[in-house]
């Protein structure tokens, strides 16, 4: 005849209590192993992400470098206009003409007439999420605009009320962005003297930016205003 197992009390497990315990030491295992799991993907994404932020910071530099140069070719060509314009009297006119429009691109002289204001503005963060960058505006977003408004036609440009250049230079830092040395908080408004119809189609093509900048968390208005003035650069206040 079978003797009983005997319990706690004198030093040895029942059955029962050996499965509990066997239970509770797998269990423990698929907690420990579901935990690693799970960080490791998150420490994937947090590698994505960065390795998306590298390669926007490095695309931002390599836009910068070629506003530089064409910087240099504005300049040159307003030099050669400069020197013609006593040498060929018959295009004068439209030399002068010329002239002024490149005087408007480097922010020689002040700039008025209709367009828009586009202003972008920080997303209420959500805290189920796990990157609070994912709710803030950016310089690739306030860039994507600016690029966007000067291939449409925009004649000046402005941030915040400090014109821009031809190669200014656009910098984020936290939650301020630098323009050409000087800090700006959010929200940063966007103006542009240009044909208002035009510049605003621009942004708002199918895929374009404003989806972009939609699908992004970021916060946008765009206005059409019948007079926008902007200072001579260095003037502004």
């Amino acid at each position: 005849m079978k003797k009983p197992l005997r319990s706690k009390k004198n030093g040895k497990f029942t059955r029962k209590q050996l499965i509990i315990l066997i239970v509770c030491i797998v269990t423990g295992f698929i907690i420990g192993y579901s935990y690693k799991l799970t960080k490791n993907q998150q420490i994937s994404t947090y590698s994505e992400q960065e390795e998306s932020y590298r390669e926007d910071l490095i695309h931002q530099q390599e836009r910068n470098k070629e506003l530089a140069e064409e910087l240099q070719d504005l300049q040159e060509q307003l030099r050669e206009y400069e020197k013609s314009f006593a040498q060929n009297e018959e295009e004068y006119e439209h030399l002068i003409e010329e002239a002024e429009k490149l005087r408007l691109m480097l922010g020689e002289i002040p700039a008025q007439g209709p367009g828009i204001q586009v202003t972008l503005k920080d997303n209420e963060y959500n805290p189920n999420s796990t990157n609070p960058n994912e709710y803030i505006v950016h310089e690739s977003h306030v860039l994507s605009v600016i690029n966007e408004l000067k291939i449409s036609g925009a004649e000046s440009l402005s941030i915040n009320g400090q014109r821009l250049k031809s190669n200014s230079y656009i910098r984020c830092n936290g939650p301020v962005i630098t323009i050409d040395g000087k800090q700006y908080p959010a929200p940063f408004v966007i103006e542009a003297v240009g044909d208002s119809k035009t510049l605003i189609s621009s942004l708002k093509i199918v895929g374009g930016v404003f989806d972009q900048l939609l699908s992004d968390n970021i916060v946008v208005t765009i206005e059409e205003k019948d007079l926008i003035q902007m200072s001579t650069i260095g003037d502004e206040t």
